[in-house]
């Protein structure tokens, strides 16, 4: 609860100061934080604001209060109302947290902009750096476990429970959100007895999603490559740049680093991405022991890695909002980050309708069978 206060306060300083100012030939612009996405609106990118907002300051600021909300409760004994559904959401909004993926963006801003005019960094840069520490912090501190134990207890296994062998062979499944171990309908469906949470055998109609989501995330991502990310003037002189654009004009200013990372963020994650779940989906019927367990880790990074390619749609946000000097130098976005952002959502969105449980539903080799034969002879687990 320490660690979500600070970051609130944290947060709190963040929108109520300066974060970034430039200056050049005496034309000087100051932003705040909360105008990376207000400005795009006034290009015609709202749902890119809505994303950037969302993604940087509402989100996390619902995540603390709710951290707040319950640690509050159970440091009382007596867990507020709302708590389960409360601390059953968390789970849900931490992949969709980006204050990290933010900070990089903004470096990645005034690397791109120091040699063109002079920056300075404003109170709310700082204190955005601070709650970006601090709301990991947070999130790495609260243990889930110990959370539900506290909110709802620790319910006994279901009747019948045999160790050693599949939880799917005997009805039953883990809730994704708590970890408990629950019977299922005979329908392969149902709701965790602690947190209410849906729960399905398998994931229903997880490869047609998925790939359903792969192919619109590959079709979105060719305008995201051939239109212009932003449009760039400079003394009356207009000049698009595409995602590839903006990496080899880093190169040209000696930015290797950085060229690096948008390489990395923005061509490299996102294909790499798409090709990693395809193949996933291609093969899942065709697992075995051996090559299931680097197949579910490969799956793993996938989902991990996904968030970061929003690097480059920060960048335009941060240098759109800052870089306002009318003819002599300014930036608006182009069609490319709408595109390149859905990309990013579609991509995210892929990996968690792909059910990894699939990878394991394969007939196991003759001598894991032997294995599943003797687990099998083993005494029930009653509770």
């Amino acid at each position: 609860m320490a660690l979500a206060i600070a970051s609130l306060i944290a947060l709190i300083v963040a929108v109520s100061f300066p974060f970034i100012s430039f200056t050049v030939s005496g034309v000087s612009n100051r932003i705040e934080l909360t105008q990376t996405a207000t400005t795009l609106i006034g290009f015609h990118q709202p749902v890119v604001a809505i994303a950037v907002i969302m993604t940087i300051v509402v989100l996390p600021a619902v995540y603390l209060l709710g951290v707040f909300w319950l640690q509050f409760g159970l440091l009382r004994d007596r867990p507020l109302p709302y708590s389960r559904d409360i601390a059953r959401s968390l789970a849900h909004l931490t992949p969709w947290m980006m204050a990290d993926v933010f900070i990089i963006g903004a470096l990645v801003s005034l690397i791109k902009i120091a040699g063109l005019a002079d920056v300075e960094i404003g109170i709310s840069f700082w204190a955005f750096c601070a709650f970006a520490l601090l709301l990991l912090m947070t999130t790495q501190s609260l243990d889930a476990d110990w959370m539900w134990f506290s909110l709802e207890g620790e319910p006994l296994a279901p009747e019948g429970t045999q160790t050693g062998l599949p939880a799917g062979d005997q009805g039953l499944t883990g809730c994704p959100t708590c970890g408990l171990i629950n019977r299922l309908s005979p329908h392969g469906r149902g709701h965790c007895i602690r947190c209410h949470e849906k729960l399905h055998q398998r994931l229903p109609h997880s490869l047609q999603r998925t790939w359903a989501l792969l192919g619109a995330s590959a079709i979105m991502y060719i305008p995201a490559n051939v239109y212009p990310i932003m449009t760039t003037t400079s003394l009356g002189s207009s000049s698009p740049s595409t995602i590839i654009g903006g990496v080899v004009q880093l190169i040209q200013m000696g930015s290797w680093p950085i060229a690096a990372i948008i390489f990395i963020a923005s061509v490299i994650v996102p294909v790499g991405k798409l090709v990693a779940l395809i193949w996933l989906c291609l093969v899942v019927r065709r697992s075995s022991v051996l090559n299931a367990q680097s197949r579910t880790r490969l799956y793993r990074l996938t989902e991990f890695i996904g968030r970061w390619s929003m690097v480059d749609v920060f960048v335009v946000a941060i240098l759109v909002a800052l870089i306002r000097a009318g003819s002599l130098m300014s930036i608006t976005p182009g069609p490319a980050a709408l595109a390149f952002g859905s990309v990013v959502v579609l991509t995210m969105l892929a990996a968690m309708t792909f059910d990894p449980r699939l990878i394991w539903d394969t007939p196991l080799p003759p001598r894991h069978s032997l294995l599943r034969r003797k687990a099998a002879t083993k005494e029930p687990v009653d509770g």
